[in-house]
């Protein structure tokens, strides 16, 4: 049998070498199964690695994912999540790299299945097409993680890790995908608080740290310590057993300490201003891929009477005045530029209200393309300032490897015409503030709405179209990151849907009114006005870029001390 790796005899006339594998090398792991080796493909055989163990491994991943589903909206058990890594870590910890991708790849897809089922509305393929290519991020991190599993710290190096790797899903391919991010399960818990130091990765690997810290307490056994020579024999069990406590209580007590320590963050005051925000939820009469339905002119004329009934409640004394009114995403289905009667029906509400008021509306560029845009309507004045778009959906807004795909699935040519991003963050001056606009899939993006808060932007407003999710986990999943924002950048969030959900998030990320999904609404909420920054807001992408060279750096220690444990090994 080819000797373990974990066990190199010292080599004649060497000091003996440090063990290249080992956690810890004041830890030793625990026992996982004394059955017979399974290969790993590259000829080496493991101890322990034998079918229970497997077995052992492929459940905890499974459980692992589950798990951390259950953290994201709309069961919010937030909890679940360090939970859930744990489990993750325990499957992962000590596998060999090859085994640590699939089994990666595994609990990543158990977890994205149904954190991503919204996505079935576009098709079961498109489902499975993009938790098949989001998972493989998955399986390159738990590669790398088995390196570093090797190290001293490893929990602090896998929480790194992890923040890497949801900055590569948010990177590419078309753009990234940055949901499902673990600081999205957290959007109102004790880890929230993170993101006023250091933004959505920050949060991620503070629920990951936990998570490992718990793992590492159960998978890793603490050495002995020798005893005196006069110790008696139940002296030194008592002492071994104390050690052992003591050893298996310090990560159990950092894994506490991690949550724990938000309650001493300090949260900005309120800054004595406010404005009332007029909010429209118009709804839309289709579902689906053609949630405007057949009829033109409906969703303008939905939305265009909820606001005059809104209007109404005020003059009737039921609500106060508005400053400003907020209408959702597509609030119109026709182009006010190109069409006068769209104008008209928005230029009325809008006089009827009498107040400036945003509107969603997705307007022709040229002849091809077309831009969604959020566009400022003065009851005087009329269309005025806007802003367009960054962080265009792909398949949804545009059409990537255009030829390839418009030839491949017939769904695609629903897109139409291609939209355009926009350059310019999304600041515009309505009535008494400058809002910050946000377009719907970019509360998701970092940098689109810290740049919009950076340019003046408060507070916050969503403008969001989710008809063709309606009912699905989308909508909660979309407010739980609006909860982040508003304590990441100490601002109030104003979400405006065509279908739901409708919200207010205070800048201390509480869920202040939102409303059911499908049903016309509206309502006038009291919004403070804040321009204290944050920590995270002054400081960027740096804890972000800080944490991902730590997890390089771990991986290459890692790797170097394997090279070099398996040189001594061959006695090179």
């Amino acid at each position: 049998m080819v000797q373990d790796k974990t066990s190199v005899p010292p080599v004649p006339g060497r000091e003996p070498a440090p063990e290249a594998d080992a956690p810890d090398t004041a830890d030793t792991p625990a026992d996982t199964d004394s059955a017979s080796s399974s290969g790993e493909g590259d000829g080496v055989r493991v101890k322990g690695e034998g079918r229970w163990v497997l077995a052992a491994r492929v459940a905890a991943m499974v459980a692992g994912g589950l798990l951390l589903y259950t953290a994201f909206p709309p069961l919010d058990w937030w909890l679940c999540a360090p939970v859930g890594i744990g489990l993750i870590v325990a499957g992962l910890y000590r596998a060999r790299p090859r085994r640590a991708a699939w089994l990666g790849y595994l609990g990543a897809a158990v977890f994205l299945f149904p954190a991503l089922a919204w996505v079935r509305t576009i098709g079961d393929d498109v489902w499975v097409m993009l938790v098949a290519t989001e998972s493989v991020f998955y399986a390159v991190m738990a590669a790398l993680a088995a390196l570093v599993f090797r190290l001293r710290l490893w929990p602090l190096w896998f929480g790194a890790l992890w923040v890497t790797m949801e900055w590569a899903r948010g990177l590419v391919p078309v753009g990234g995908f940055p949901w499902a991010r673990v600081a999205f399960s957290q959007g109102e818990s004790l880890f929230t608080s993170y993101a006023a130091l250091g933004g959505a990765p920050l949060v991620s690997f503070a629920v990951t740290l936990c998570g490992a810290l718990l793992a590492h307490a159960v998978l890793v056994r603490p050495a002995a310590t020798a005893g005196r020579a006069a110790d008696t024999a139940a002296d030194k069990a008592a002492g071994k057993a104390m050690n052992k406590a003591v050893r298996r209580a310090v990560p159990v007590a950092a894994a506490l300490a991690v949550p724990l320590l938000t309650l001493a963050i300090p949260r900005p005051g309120d800054e004595g201003r406010s404005i009332n925000v007029g909010i429209v939820q118009g709804n839309v009469p289709g579902r689906g891929m053609h949630p405007l339905g057949d009829e033109p002119a409906v969703v303008l004329r939905n939305h265009a009477e909820e606001t005059k009934r809104l209007a109404d409640a005020v003059r009737a004394g039921a609500l106060p005045k508005p400053d400003i009114v907020v209408l959702p995403e597509n609030s119109t289905d026709i182009d006010p530029y190109t069409s006068a009667f769209a104008r008209q029906v928005i230029d009325e509400s809008v006089k009827y209200v009498g107040v400036p008021t945003l509107v969603g509306a997705v307007v022709a560029i040229g002849d091809e393309h077309r831009a969604t845009r959020s566009l400022v309507w003065d009851p005087v004045s009329g269309p005025g300032a806007y802003y367009d778009k960054q962080h265009l959906v792909p398949f949804g807004e545009y059409t990537p490897f255009k030829e390839i795909v418009l030839a491949l699935w017939e769904r695609a040519n629903l897109v139409g015409r291609q939209s355009v991003a926009g350059t310019e963050p999304g600041d515009l001056k309505l009535g008494p503030v400058t809002i910050g606009a946000v377009n719907c899939y970019e509360v998701a993006y970092d940098d689109t709405v810290r740049g919009t808060v950076r340019a003046g932007g408060t507070p916050l407003v969503v403008q969001t179209n989710n008809a063709s999710y309606a009912l699905s986990n989308l909508p909660p999943q979309q407010l739980a990151m609006s909860k982040l924002r508003a304590v990441e950048h100490n601002r109030a969030v104003v979400t405006a849907a065509t279908t739901g959900i409708s919200a207010y998030v205070t800048p201390d990320g509480k869920v202040s009114w939102q409303t059911r999904e499908l049903v016309p609404d509206m309502n006038v909420v009291k919004v403070p006005v804040r321009t204290q920054e944050t920590i995270a807001t002054k400081v960027g992408e740096l804890p972000e870029w800080a944490l991902m060279l730590m997890g390089a750096v771990a991986v290459g220690v890692a790797a170097r001390r394997g090279r070099r444990g398996d040189r001594m090994e061959n006695g090179s």
